[in-house]
């Protein structure tokens, strides 16, 4: 259960994590169960992923779902867990009023941060070739004051994405757009590029001046290290969809080896046990809680 009595202690535990030497480590997620697994095997935080949502649905990456339904995941990650959901807004859903809007609903529902990038609404996903349109920096300063503003707490974290590599621009562009935004008042900027080198991200933290802290998304240049990377000047590494890509190569190889063999037995060894699962699901605290409070139904005297 979320360890978070009060919703601004998730955004606290955050900045307590920003505050502290090294590199936060977030993991992609995108149910309660996934949330979990990540928590489990000692990420800082969980980033809950448009991309691994979107694909869980069967859907592109590309604003199809809606800001409820991406909300609705979000949140439940964020009652499951004792670290940090960071929630991953894509183009806001909109302009400036959408952006004030999902702000006021993801604080309330216990998410630390969120994130929303400069592209136009509706976006495509970043490693999808073709259209990848920025807003003018200008119009997405306004979006992200106006998610300052509709704060009701200043602990909810507030970070700006920049596309600006991703869309083809230089990374002088992206240093001006990220230099705005911090004016702007975000609490973060992150730098993300689709390249298999890390060395314009690198360059980027090496030319960031601004005292707000700088997140990074290693999916292609993954052979750079979150310590190299925190050397470098990144302070938030996220693995945004390492997850549900592991997921569904084990899944495919499973059901492959039991149509193959026509019986399970080949795989019982690589498997979870269903304790493990039961263990996920809390079900030793759920017979815990039935023992004390749920008494078991006797039949009513004089009725059949």
């Amino acid at each position: 259960m979320n360890a978070f009595s009060p919703v601004v202690s998730a955004s606290n535990a955050l900045r307590e994590l920003l505050d502290r030497p090294g590199p936060v480590r977030a993991a992609g997620a995108h149910n309660p169960l996934g949330a979990r697994l990540a928590e489990r095997a000692g990420f800082d935080a969980v980033w809950s992923s448009g991309l691994e949502i979107s694909a869980s649905q069967g859907l592109p990456d590309a604003d199809i779902l809606t800001m409820t339904e991406l909300l609705a995941v979000a949140q439940s990650m964020a009652a499951a867990i004792s670290v940090p959901v960071i929630a991953d807004c894509d183009a806001g859903y909109g302009n400036a009023s959408n952006v004030m809007h999902l702000v006021r609903r993801y604080e309330a529902a216990g998410v630390a941060a969120v994130c929303i990038e400069d592209k136009c609404f509706p976006k495509v996903n970043s490693f999808v070739p073709g259209r990848q349109t920025l807003l003018p920096a200008e119009e997405f300063c306004n979006k992200i004051a106006a998610a300052k503003s509709a704060q009701s707490r200043p602990d909810l974290v507030v970070i700006a994405r920049l596309e600006a590599l991703v869309a083809g621009w230089d990374l002088d562009e992206a240093l001006r757009r990220g230099e705005a935004y911090a004016e702007a008042g975000a609490d973060m900027v992150l730098i993300h590029d689709k390249g298999k080198s890390p060395r314009p991200v690198l360059e980027f933290l090496e030319r960031w001046r601004r005292p707000i802290p700088v997140a990074v998304v290693p999916t292609t240049y993954h052979t750079v290290t979150a310590d190299e990377l925190s050397d470098a000047g990144a302070k938030l590494v996220i693995y945004a969809n390492h997850g549900l890509r592991a997921a569904i190569t084990a899944i495919t190889s499973a059901f492959d080896t039991i149509l193959r063999d026509g019986r399970t037995t080949a795989i019982e060894d690589e498997i979870s046990p269903l304790s493990t699962v039961f263990d996920l699901q809390g079900m030793r605290q759920f017979v815990e809680a039935e023992r004390r409070f749920v008494s078991e139904r006797k039949p009513i005297e004089g009725v059949a």
